[in-house]
């Protein structure tokens, strides 16, 4: 099967390695705006060949669509404007409502799968890509009752072949869900590091005493703008919803401190412990 990926950063690479390894992809057609990506990615073999958009799509079986939200949302029309009937169409973007909103009156939108991998790592461009990054996570798939089912069946495979465990959900979920479990995580690993830099001036004191604990967290402030505030951007009351949750705990913490009251204190990581049963 001929798969086209747009996109050839950590997410549109690793798919291609994947997806090559797994026996799912026999020939893989790069498209990047990005030339330097698209030259990176064919000297790694992360990719066969590289092409415009255009002329991937006439060979190609299956289009996975790997770049920031605010792209996706340029191309998917048009995109699906020359999809053809046996074609399968799929992005991996982290936000679905406005996607799939756009769509939801397309002529084509029955060969659109629309799809959110839960993996990903602090690193950005084609040289972030690694094998196996997808092996054991989830995959959700959303609203595919809009969706033809040969091109679900199309996708419920690849996923399978990857080695992926597979979620449903519709839109609104899917974006609910992802800003509790996931944007909130970016988005205070972002505030976190700008904290440190503007308290710590000594740059080299952070490199020498910063523990595991620390590096763990801040970790997700390395990752790129390009694809973040995108994400906060088109799931922004979501992610509102939920900083305004964070914000209040951070409060109540920061009220017990001032008060002293170490008790208290005790009994909110008490209860912060209990996300142990969930995350094992």
């Amino acid at each position: 099967m001929i798969v086209t990926i747009v996109g050839t950063g950590l997410i549109g690479g690793s798919l291609a390695i994947s997806l090559r390894s797994k026996g799912v992809a026999t020939h893989i057609i790069g498209v990047d705006q990005n030339e330097d990506n698209l030259k990176k990615a064919q000297e790694l073999n992360i990719i066969d060949e590289g092409a415009s958009l255009e002329a991937a799509m006439q060979r190609s079986k299956v289009v996975i669509l790997a770049i920031p939200v605010d792209g996706l949302l340029k191309v998917l029309p048009s995109i699906l404007d020359n999809a053809g009937p046996q074609q399968v169409i799929m992005d991996v973007g982290s936000t679905k409502e406005k996607i799939l909103a756009l769509v939801a009156g397309h002529p084509h939108r029955g060969r659109f799968v629309a799809a959110h991998p839960m993996a990903g790592t602090e690193y950005s461009g084609p040289e972030a890509a690694i094998p196996n990054l997808f092996t054991n996570k989830t995959m959700v798939l959303c609203d595919v009752k809009n969706s033809d089912e040969d091109a679900v069946e199309i996708v419920e495979d690849m996923i399978d072949k990857l080695q992926m465990r597979l979620v449903y959900m519709n839109a609104e979920e899917h974006d609910l869900h992802t800003a509790y479990v996931s944007h909130i995580s970016h988005i205070t690993s972002f505030a976190l590091a700008l904290t440190v830099l503007q308290k710590e001036k000594e740059h080299g004191r952070i490199f020498e005493l910063a523990s595991g604990g620390f590096e763990s967290t801040v970790r997700l402030a390395k990752s790129s703008p390009d694809m973040w505030v995108p994400i906060f951007k088109h799931n922004r009351h979501n992610v509102l919803d939920v900083l305004d949750e964070h914000i209040h705990q951070l409060q109540q913490m920061k009220d017990l401190l001032e008060n002293e009251d170490y008790d208290a204190f005790y009994k909110l990581i008490q209860k912060s412990n209990k996300i142990r049963k969930i995350l094992k």
